[in-house]
């Protein structure tokens, strides 16, 4: 009853959202220029160079895609905001979760099972106004890499996909800002030498200011909606061989809608890095890490105010080596990091509850990579975890049912539970000819951190819990075997990949049962096991005035756990059998760029009810399948025209932006809710949408 009326509530922000579209018809932006930036080899250690026919043909890593900021702006998006996680979405075997939303689905697993990194420091639902932006300021990036196939040893925490993210680093040989000024949010960056050739500094900031506008209207006056982000970044050159990088993120959001609901979550990270230069080609990188992730959401259900809170917190400390001889590459180091997480903490009327746990965290690695010849490489790595939770609350035993048999608490921060996982990871690239590669690989990765939610996409209301004498870590298998081919000229490449995943230890609600229906999240869910498997095509054309690509996803996933859905396969909510993604971008002039994305999901797997009964005026739903219907098919087709014209023998740059999002007015499923009529004879699904057509302007300046 709780979750139900929680969808409701969603679906009440949809007034909200129109009002959203109003207000971002027009957007007007002054901004400078982005300036040559000295990057340490902190970056070089993540990325890659840019994305070229050559280097999807040749690296060893298979099902790795490097985004490079800089190419956002060419890309129509939402509203005008270049996102860095929007752009994730468009590659192949990469699935949205909804209009509005910023987080990722990767060859069947949900967005709970990627691990996204900021500068090495994990971060947790990082979108704003519900999703609808990335948290992440296009301003403070540098590029991002995102392993969604074999994922290196030195990585871990995820049994679909990790997004490593690194931030830019600012000038260290003159000062240079920029201003951002729109209908939805303001934003400003500064950089320069705190210390010439020493120590630099960039500094972001963005703030929206929507809620400014809603006390204007009677009919949104008491409502909020509003977000906030900052990036700092420090980079000191010690000496010739040693570096230092400080890494600063946070970010806040606050949506409540009069008499309904109050949300707000807050992102906060940070690291602190060490690299020292122990060679001509080899390193070691020292980083102490911080992040905190924070929910505190307010409920106003029948009269009662239902206050719910969550957090996930880390400090920890990484240790990696790189070490560069001839064809050979090694990877080695260690990680140890403390968790605490609370599950749940909420009010209700007298009742206050609340489960936090804390874990201790250790993961050692070794990952060679090696060059056979000029045809054959491979990738081999191996991991070690260790994750141990930790005494001080109580832990305790279930039955079949869920009811608690037995409770004991050990002694604070002892262990109650060790659980330790080796994790093979193997790649390898076969050149059969200069233009044709062949590329396999097998990796196995655990997560120990779970994310339960009644619904397919990520909100503040999700609860997460820890492996712990009760859960067992998710431990994920998967093969993968991909064919790799460009022309000659490398004007087109093309590639076709197949997977297929098991994950053992898949959590999900029993039957009947929500977030809210007891404080001890262990009696809600049942294990078992899930599967993954498709293919993706994809083909790019990397040169000419026309540049682009087009991709094709085919996937299955789908889950079994006794005693949900009388123990049978059963699609996962998030199961979606196409998507098409088609990316171009137009020279028309040396003024003139023109840009569309098209893209196409099929319709996303849900539960719906499949009979009601009454008891005493109360309507029971009944539910004979799990995830047996589908939602309507997604797609709408979005569009930019850039015009720039360079003014002052080039120092200047002057740019008008035209975007228009869903061109042809496609209103898509983002919820389905269902409604009885007023007599209670009759239920029917009603879909809730959040955009229509959406038309923007921006303009700069760059200097």
């Amino acid at each position: 009853m709780v979750f139900r009326s929680i969808c409701t509530t969603f679906a009440g922000m949809n007034r909200l959202n129109m009002l959203l579209v109003a207000l971002l018809t027009t957007t007007f932006a002054v901004a400078q220029t982005d300036t040559t930036t000295v990057k340490g080899e902190q970056l070089e250690e993540i990325v890659v160079n840019a994305n070229n026919a050559q280097r999807r043909l040749s690296t060893v890593q298979i099902g790795a895609e490097q985004i490079q900021v800089k190419e956002l702006t060419s890309k129509p998006v939402l509203f005008g905001e270049a996102d860095i996680m929007r752009s994730v979405q468009l590659l192949p075997g990469v699935k949205a979760e909804s209009d509005a939303s910023s987080s990722f689905q990767v060859r069947g697993g949900t967005s709970a099972q990627n691990t996204i990194l900021y500068d090495d420091a994990p971060v947790y639902n990082v979108g704003h106004l519900a999703g609808l932006f990335s948290a992440f300021n296009d301003d403070a990036l540098a590029t991002a890499t995102l392993y969604k196939g074999l994922i290196p040893a030195q990585y871990g925490g995820a049994s679909s996909a990790v997004f490593d993210i690194a931030t830019r680093t600012g000038n260290r040989q003159q000062w240079h800002g920029s201003a951002t000024v729109g209908l939805l949010a303001a934003k400003a960056s500064v950089e320069g030498p705190i210390v010439k050739n020493k120590l630099g500094v960039l500094f972001n900031v963005r703030r929206s200011y929507a809620d400014m506008f809603l006390k204007l209207s009677d009919d949104f006056r008491g409502n909020t909606l509003y977000f906030y982000d900052t990036n700092l970044k420090l980079d000191y050159q010690v000496n010739d061989r040693n570096q230092l990088f400080l890494s600063f993120f946070a970010s806040h959001d606050r949506t409540a809608i009069e008499d309904m609901v109050d949300i707000r979550w807050t992102n906060i990270a940070g690291s602190l890095s060490w690299l020292s230069y122990l060679g001509q080609h080899s390193t070691s990188q020292t980083t102490l890490l911080a992040s905190s992730y924070d929910t505190d959401n307010g409920i106003w259900l029948l009269g009662t105010n239902i206050a719910y809170l969550g957090h996930i917190r880390h400090v920890g400390l990484r240790q990696n080596f790189r070490i560069l001889t001839g064809r050979h590459e090694i990877n080695a180091g260690l990680q140890t990091m403390l968790t605490d997480v609370k599950s749940a903490e909420w009010q209700r009327v007298t009742n206050h509850e609340k489960e936090q746990r804390k874990a201790w965290d250790n993961a050692l690695w070794a990952n060679w990579q090696y060059e056979v010849s000029e045809r054959l490489a491979f990738s081999a790595g191996l991991r070690l975890t260790a994750f141990s939770a930790l005494g001080g609350p109580f832990y305790y035993d279930i039955n079949e049912a869920g009811q608690i048999t037995w409770m004991y608490r050990r002694k604070e921060n002892r262990p109650v539970k060790t659980h330790v996982t080796l994790e093979p990871r193997l790649s390898m690239v076969w050149k059969a000819s200069p233009i044709l590669s062949i590329k396999a690989g097998y990796s196995r990765t655990s997560q120990n951190l779970h994310a339960l939610r009644n619904q397919s996409t990520s909100t503040p209301f999700d609860r997460y819990t820890m492996s712990s004498n009760i859960v067992k870590p998710e431990i994920a298998d998967q093969v993968s075997l991909g064919f790799f081919a460009m022309t000659p000229s490398q004007d087109y490449d093309f590639s076709l990949e197949g997977y297929y995943r098991h994950v053992d230890n898949v959590l999900d609600y029993r039957d009947g049962i929500s977030f809210s229906s007891a404080i001890e999240i262990e009696r809600l869910v049942l294990a078992g096991k899930g599967r993954g498997y498709g293919a993706e095509l994809c083909a790019r054309k990397n040169k000419g005035r026309l540049t682009g690509w087009l991709s094709y996803t085919l996937s299955w996933s789908q889950t079994q756990i006794e005693g949900i859905n009388q123990g049978r396969w059963y699609d996962a909510n998030n199961d979606r059998r196409h998507d098409i993604n088609i990316v171009a971008s137009y020279q028309l002039s040396p003024r003139w760029l023109l840009s569309a994305v098209w893209v196409y999901n099929s319709g996303q797997a849900f539960t719906a009810p499949s009979a009601k009964y009454e008891i005493i005026d109360n309507y029971i739903y009944y539910y004979a399948e799990r995830n047996g219907y589908r939602a309507p098919d997604y797609h709408h087709l979005d569009v930019s025209a850039t015009w720039t014209k360079k003014i002052k023998g080039g120092r200047m740059t002057r740019e008008w932006v035209f975007g228009i999002y869903n061109l042809y007015n496609r209103y898509n499923p983002y919820l389905i809710n269902f409604e009885d009529s007023k007599s209670g004879h009759r239920t029917k699904a009603k879909q809730y949408s959040l955009f229509g057509i959406v038309p923007s302007v921006s303009f700069n300046i760059k200097f």
